[in-house]
């Protein structure tokens, strides 16, 4: 590995590209640290420290610090997430929509156009919830009568302005920094930013740790926690590399003199077709009900404190919404109907199977059994971690969604390096991870 690693320099598009992804998320966390003008940032602290165990502790952690910083950044990339939600759902109901996604790649560009619009109508209104949101943490009694000072030097309408233009702003740039990731860099741009949010919160995690316990360390619980990390990393890459293998062959035709086909391959169907997504997109939703309860919709402030992280009601709707979202994400991206068109137009099909509709259906079968599987794997991987912290006291808190993040980031971009090291011929970072213990190798080894 740290040979496949040392290859990355020597392939000059690929150098440029992680430099490039660096550099972009170098900037992405500089601007975490610039302040929102006319707040304390000190005692926005206070109130973190307080307050921060529930949805707003794990809002300000996918922001990656961004929010306990009053950071121009504050919204982080959830209102991108959320307008993507919204329009992945309009394309299944509206029609022009879903012939706009037919259209390929004109269709798609248009659909990230109206994506973006979205994000800073969301944005808009997001930054202005936190506006109010703050000032009405002015004089905040966080239960043990301790009066923290004033967030909001001077509250009112031009506070409110200068604060939705800046973090709108903020929200605006951080889907350009995602987007060029992802054109000109390695990997996904927008799981990349909260890839680097979660990652570089964990050092401030541990050494909180350490500082609050100072002189009652408990080796157990560090121990256990250790065991749980390690273990939920486990289950993540046992199911993210799991496929199921649907046998294909191509039949056999004669071009002049020549013969073609005659050919077995088969068609790999991922476990978790859907990756991060759905607890993305689910952590999104359930964060929402905070920024409606600032606009004082009626029942939406109820919600928001029924919803605590932790709760059984908090871990019923996260689940309900991840299992959701994994059969959604899956059915939009992977089309049964265009995957049968593809191998009837190459003369494939699979044994015992009638090409055509049956071949469709056949597929979607087996996708819609081992996608059952796969959000029940991603629902217990987001879950069960939090509830044994919780049950066992263990100093947990990140939870399995974070864990589940920042492996699953991390495994599609080191895949996306290894394509481009075995295109170029160099060895890829597998070492040994292929079957019976062979190296993966470039076509220079073949």
């Amino acid at each position: 590995m740290l040979e496949g690693f040392a290859n990355i320099g020597k392939v000059p598009e690929l150098r440029k590209r992680v430099l490039f992804t660096l550099g972009m998320l170098a900037v992405y966390r500089i601007g975490v640290f610039v302040t929102i003008p006319g707040v304390d940032r000190n005692v926005m602290h206070s109130v973190m420290k307080k307050q921060g165990g529930g949805l707003l502790g794990f809002f300000n952690m996918f922001s990656g610090g961004a929010l306990s910083n009053l950071s121009i950044f504050a919204l982080g990339i959830m209102p991108y997430v959320s307008a993507s939600i919204i329009l992945q759902l309009l394309t299944m109901v509206y029609k022009p929509l879903d012939e706009l996604r037919k259209e390929g790649e004109s269709g798609t560009r248009k659909i990230n156009q109206y994506t973006r619009y979205g994000t800073i109508v969301l944005s808009t209104a997001q930054s202005f919830g936190i506006a109010l949101s703050l000032e009405a943490l002015n004089n905040a009694d966080l239960g043990d009568s301790s009066r923290v000072g004033d967030v909001v030097h001077h509250a009112g309408w031009g506070f409110r302005l200068m604060t939705i233009v800046t973090l709108t702003t903020g929200t605006a740039f951080i889907m350009w920094v995602g987007e060029q990731i992802t054109e000109r860099g390695i990997g996904n741009g927008i799981s990349l930013i909260i890839f680097a949010g979660i990652v570089t919160d964990i050092p401030g995690g541990v050494f909180t740790y350490f500082e609050t316990n100072k002189g009652n360390i408990q080796p157990l619980n560090i121990a256990a926690v250790m065991v749980v990390v390690l273990g939920t990393v486990a289950t993540i890459v046992f199911f993210e590399r799991g496929q199921r293998r649907i046998p294909i062959y191509y039949a056999r035709r004669s071009v002049g003199r020549r013969v073609y086909g005659g050919q077995t391959a088969h068609l790999p169907l991922k476990v978790n077709t859907s990756g991060t997504i759905p607890p993305i997109f689910a952590s999104s939703l359930l964060m929402f009900p905070a920024t409606l309860a600032n606009f004082k919709i009626p029942g939406m402030a109820q919600l928001q404190s029924s919803l605590q992280r932790g709760d059984w009601l908090f871990n019923v709707f996260y689940v309900g919404l991840i299992i959701f979202f994994c059969f959604f994400y899956t059915a939009v991206t992977f089309q049964a109907v265009d995957v049968a068109d593809n191998l009837k137009k190459q003369q494939a099909f699979i044994p015992s199977i009638r090409q055509g509709r049956q071949t469709a259906e056949y597929i979607d079968r087996v996708l819609t059994r081992i996608t059952l599987g796969g959000a029940l794997y991603v629902a217990a991987v987001c879950v069960v971690p939090s509830i044994i912290s919780e049950a066992f006291h263990v100093p947990f808190r990140w939870g399995g969604t974070s864990i589940m993040i920042v492996v699953g980031v991390a495994l599609d971009t080191t895949a996306q390096i290894e394509a481009h090291l075995i295109t170029r011929n160099y060895e890829g970072l597998a070492g040994g991870g292929g079957r019976g213990g062979t190296r993966i190798r470039g076509r220079r080894d073949v």
